[in-house]
């Protein structure tokens, strides 16, 4: 039974059949699918600090976004990066993809190494977004993570993916 609809997500409340054959009344959570970018630029990368409302602080995070309907993956990440950091990519290289919180949700978020960066005339930010971009060391990378500078999930997973990269 649907509970909720709104822009971005439905919540839907079900009975679900657990493996011993026992049933059990669950909330599912479905928003649909985002991207996480890590852009890179020589030894360097860009992250973006911004404020997230649901926890009232500024986080460092990769640049990201919610898949629009009819959208590839590699489409919105094209897009959200123009979007977030006023940049371009040549190329996006595919990192796979994670369940970021499979307890209560579905949602299935597409990670991307960007590569071969470029200023874009078509930036223009979400009039609700608060972001600055930030140009940090690739190498700084695991010790931000260890250290708890970086503390998004998306952005720990994308960094893990792509740490070979990171540590060339």
């Amino acid at each position: 039974m649907e509970i909720y609809r709104g822009k971005r997500l439905k919540i839907e409340k079900k009975v679900v059949t657990l493996p011993d054959g026992d049933k059990k009344e669950r909330v599912v959570v479905h928003p649909g699918g985002a991207v996480a970018i890590l852009p890179v630029e020589g030894d360097s990368c860009y992250l973006i600090r911004q404020y997230r409302f649901a926890i009232d602080e500024y986080i460092l995070e990769a640049p990201a976004g919610t898949i629009d309907e009819g959208e590839e993956p590699e489409e919105t990440a094209y897009r959200e990066l123009i979007e977030e950091t006023g940049m371009k990519a040549e190329r996006f290289v595919p990192k796979g993809w994670i369940y970021p919180s499979p307890g209560y949700t579905d949602e299935r978020i597409w990670l991307f190494l960007a590569e071969g960066l470029s200023p874009s005339s078509e930036y223009t930010m979400d009039d609700d977004e608060f972001i600055e971009v930030l140009r940090v060391p690739l190498s700084a990378l695991p010790g931000m993570i260890s250290g708890g500078t970086l503390v998004d999930a998306k952005t720990i997973c994308l960094v893990c993916r792509c740490l070979d990269r990171a540590l060339q």
